[in-house]
């Protein structure tokens, strides 16, 4: 539940301050890059500080080497949140991210059967739910950004046929 807290108030604070006039925090996605920065920097710090053995247990048995695993998403997590705070590098983090969180999706849901988790709002429907907005919030950051370099090279152009001329 933290990090929806986090990603919700963090993108409310950043939108706030556009709006009272700070000029790089007016285009949307910039507050919603900013908010989704500090759930990732939460949710990736928490695989090395205070959860990490819990989520060790939220790996699947299935697969080989859980704590590696768990240090591995941790890192990509971290790195996605760094990547979101530069334009450039935003959309490529998004997109990596929205990966990320599809394919650890799994391990939720195996955690949530196995009785790993079991806070009340740990439960499938709740997290389920979280993780829609997580995905929902990255997917935004990408499309934004696809947008933008399509109005930035204009229309693709016209294909002109001619009625008249006879094709072979």
């Amino acid at each position: 539940m933290e990090p929806l807290i986090a990603l919700i108030a963090v993108t409310l604070v950043l939108l706030v301050l556009g709006a009272l006039g700070v000029k790089r925090l007016r285009p949307w996605v910039v507050p919603l890059r900013g908010g989704l920065a500090v759930m990732f920097l939460l949710t990736g710090g928490a695989h090395f500080i205070g959860m990490r053995e819990e989520m060790i247990r939220m790996v699947p048995p299935v697969l080989p080497a859980p704590g590696l695993i768990v240090t591995v998403t941790g890192l990509l997590e971290l790195a996605g949140a760094a990547g979101l705070l530069w334009r450039r590098t935003a959309p490529l983090a998004a997109a990596c991210l929205s990966v990320l969180l599809v394919l650890m999706f799994p391990a939720n849901v195996y955690a949530v059967l196995a009785g790993v988790l079991t806070a009340p709002y740990d439960q499938l429907l709740p997290r389920t739910l979280m993780q829609i907005v997580f995905l929902s919030a990255t997917l935004a950051v990408v499309v934004h950004d696809v947008r933008a370099r399509w109005r930035a090279s204009g229309p693709p152009p016209a294909i002109h046929v001619n009625p008249t001329k006879a094709h072979p």
